[in-house]
């Protein structure tokens, strides 16, 4: 699957139950089609996992809390559960600038997944032969030792993406089955503990550069959709008892 490794874009947020998401999906297919990526799968659904870092003190988490506008967060990224499959591997730093969400991400080798599991050191030494060549590892590595950043929280999900027929930078993806795990590496161990959060639920993601299209405002006022600001690492740092939510 090809990903895009930079990008800036707007990125609503929408929580819906499984029934709302079925009848919201049918009406998109009269002006989206499913991501090529997707169309041929048996269950038309991709799997992400993304571990993510923060500091001692959950400063990642409570800048997504409090709402602070100018923020980034880092996670590594692959594609699939499965330790032996040949899945690509990325660091990737999210942040936000204002209302704008951009991604950058550089590919790693795969020899970082036994970084992981050697402890801190060992990661911070993989990444810091990228560090000169590429910007998003050597603005991690800044970050991590100004921070003491370390992987605390993994997040899977699956995820349906959808194109728009006449737009193709306005895309929607829903993501479900939706699993939190706390661990410090990228393929868990039988003792770390893990738990399902928002079941029965599905978030919904609209992403786009410019505008959002006139038919899906009408189709967001017809389902009385609501955005929300939902953090799936926060979500997994709260169903984890790692973070309190205090509002």
């Amino acid at each position: 699957m090809k990903t895009e490794l930079h990008f800036s874009r707007f990125e609503f947020k929408y929580v819906l139950a499984l029934e709302q998401r079925r009848e919201l999906e049918s009406e998109l297919g009269y002006f989206m089609a499913l991501d090529p990526h997707v169309s041929r799968q048996r269950k038309q659904k991709y799997f992400v996992r993304s571990l993510y870092f923060d500091d001692a003190a959950h400063t990642c988490y409570y800048e997504k809390t409090d709402g602070v506008m100018q923020r980034r967060k880092y996670r590594i990224r692959t594609y699939t559960d499965d330790r032996d499959e040949d899945c690509a591997v990325f660091l990737e730093v999210k942040g936000r600038y204002n209302a704008l969400v951009y991604k950058h991400r550089v590919e790693l080798p795969r020899s970082v997944i036994g970084s992981l599991e050697a402890g801190r050191g060992a990661l911070i030494e993989e990444i810091a032969r990228l560090g000169g060549a590429d910007n998003v590892a050597t603005g991690f590595l800044f970050d991590s030792l100004r921070m003491r950043l370390k992987p605390l929280m993994l997040i899977d999900y699956e995820r349906r993406p959808y194109v728009s027929k006449y737009a193709p930078d306005f895309r929607v993806t829903f993501d479900d089955t939706l699993v939190s795990t706390v661990t410090d590496r990228l393929f868990t161990r039988p003792t770390d503990r893990r738990r399902v959060f928002l079941p029965g639920y599905c978030v919904v993601e609209v992403k786009f550069k410019r505008h959002i299209p006139a038919w899906f405002h009408r189709l967001t006022q017809f389902y009385e959709l609501r955005r929300v600001s939902v953090s799936k690492y926060c979500r997994g740092m709260e169903r984890t008892g790692l973070a309190d939510n205090l509002e």
